[in-house]
């Protein structure tokens, strides 16, 4: 086992030098920690065969990863992120998950995703490479980024043997029981899944991937304010009348999924003290808008108050 700390990090500059050590042993990603000096987390990490375990604690602190991250990486994982303890808020491939303890969610390391983290949150990362775990779980990509609820049928268990394999690997485990461990671990997590989105599970695999590939070139994109229907279907090498046939199994236009991502994208930095030193306008440019005035209707309008209303509210 391998073990990461803030302790002993320089406070002036910590949130600097945990985002290097976790982008060194992890992901590249930024953490912005809502005390930048009084920050404090740690990092664990353990093998279990083919599959890898990181248990990580932190305080309050959002952590985002972009397109500009993900270009330096090689290699894609798939991770099975275990709330613990604690609460966060996880949005990734177009889905917002409020997760509580024994709750679980799907990140890709291909596509962008931010997770805002309560105070004394837990996380156990289950990280499985992306040609492992399509022999488990055919099209991990549709569950990306929803929630799996801790009370949904095998969840629950699932969470538990996760949570207790982590501490055991830890510790270390027998190598010639870790690779028939590891396949019962992965067995346990695509029945979980299997059975918590069963309506997933039996539409079209062909049509969910390419409508997943669709949401993460917009994802990636996502702050381009000259983001179109037309200049996806160009990026994506396929006409405009089959990018709206593979999005229309979705209930929304693509332009409205654009529309809809970006103000929430906006509006958890509005309601994040880390991002209290930034104006809500530049907060909007950030994200794709180039109208002040669209901005604040359009913002209205989904969340019935108004931008500056909504932070002096919510960031209380």
């Amino acid at each position: 086992m391998e073990t990461y700390s803030t302790e002993g990090l320089p406070r002036r500059a910590r949130a600097a030098a945990w985002n290097e050590l976790y982008s060194r042993y992890m992901a590249h990603v930024d953490f912005t920690p809502a005390n930048q000096e009084d920050f404090h987390a740690e990092l664990r990490l353990s093998r279990l065969g083919p599959i890898s375990f990181a248990r990580m604690t932190a305080d309050r602190t959002s952590i985002a990863r972009t397109s500009r991250h993900i270009g330096r990486t090689s290699g894609r994982l798939y991770s099975f992120m275990l709330q613990s303890h604690g609460s966060g808020v996880f949005a990734h491939c177009g889905h917002e998950a409020i997760l509580h303890e024994g709750d679980f969610t799907l990140c890709d390391s291909a596509a962008p995703h931010s997770y805002l983290l309560d105070d004394a949150s837990e996380v156990v990362m289950l990280r499985v490479p992306a040609d492992v775990l399509r022999t488990y779980l055919p099209s991990p990509e549709q569950y990306c980024g929803r929630r799996l609820s801790a009370t949904e049928g095998l969840t629950g268990a699932a969470a538990a043997m996760v949570a207790s394999l982590c501490q055991q690997a830890e510790r270390g485990f027998d190598p010639d029981y870790c690779n028939r461990v590891a396949g019962h671990v992965l067995d346990v997590m695509a029945t979980s899944y299997a059975m918590g989105f069963d309506r997933l599970a039996t539409g079209s695999a062909v049509v969910s991937g390419r409508h997943m590939r669709v949401k993460r070139y917009i994802e990636e994109n996502l702050r381009d304010p000259t983001l179109s229907p037309c200049g996806i279907a160009a990026g994506l090498k396929m006409s405009s009348r089959y990018l709206r046939m593979i999005f229309s199994i979705s209930n929304e236009t693509i332009s409205a999924y654009i529309l809809r991502r970006r103000l929430e994208e906006c509006a958890k930095q509005i309601r994040d003290p880390a991002w209290r030193g930034h104006t809500i306008t530049e907060i909007a440019f950030a994200w794709g808008f180039n109208s002040a005035a669209h901005f604040a209707r359009s913002f209205r309008e989904r969340y019935g108050i108004a931008p500056r209303d909504f932070r002096r509210v919510e960031g209380n």
